[in-house]
């Protein structure tokens, strides 16, 4: 059996924000459990815009020469995807929508019908954080923006759900209250 690879994606500005706590908080359950780790933090990598060439779809991957290339190699080479990201406007920030665009390619392939997925066999964890508190974050649509993202990237790449974590009105906070702890904790088990 190999090891269990893991690799967690920052897609927030606030290396200290709620975002990257709730990723610490997975990284160290899985650490715990075994999982070797990896983590990469979109905002310190160079990823262009794409330009909708559709080169990808032929070569499996972006044919544009930056970071999206060890990106994908990384998510290829793991088991599980963290992908911790705020929420920006009812949505994940730019940066990780320019990332699911800029994986077209290594995600799915095109068929006359449904796409078919280039990444199964793996899982993901999404966790997200928002300011609005809780139940207005869900009632006015403010979360579930980003988990409908997160969602529909991975689903049609194939990638399995293993948790989709909100932390609603952070506006305040310092620490993850212990219940959203335990539940990130239980994916790694």
């Amino acid at each position: 059996m190999h090891n269990r690879k893991l690799v967690a994606i920052l897609g927030s500005p606030r290396r200290q924000g709620f975002t990257a706590l709730m990723m610490e908080c997975a990284l160290d359950a899985a650490r715990e459990q075994g999982w070797e780790t990896a983590q990469i933090n979109l905002y310190e990598k160079k990823i262009a815009f794409c330009t909708g060439c559709r080169a990808c779809m032929r070569a499996e991957r972006c044919v544009i020469k930056d970071d999206i290339q060890e990106i994908t190699d990384q998510i290829r080479a793991c088991d599980m995807v963290v992908l911790a990201a705020p929420v920006y406007w009812a949505n994940v920030p730019g940066i990780v929508k320019n990332l699911f665009d800029r994986l077209l390619g290594a995600a799915m392939e095109e068929t006359k019908t449904f796409p078919t997925p280039r990444l199964k066999g793996k899982k993901y964890v999404f966790l997200t954080a928002c300011n609005t508190p809780f139940p207005f974050s869900a009632l006015c649509g403010q979360s579930g923006g980003s988990v409908r993202a997160a969602r529909e990237f991975f689903r049609t790449a194939g990638v399995t759900c293993a948790g989709n974590f909100v932390c609603s009105g952070t506006g305040g906070k310092q620490e993850l209250p212990k219940r959203l702890k335990k539940r990130i904790v239980r994916c790694f088990e």
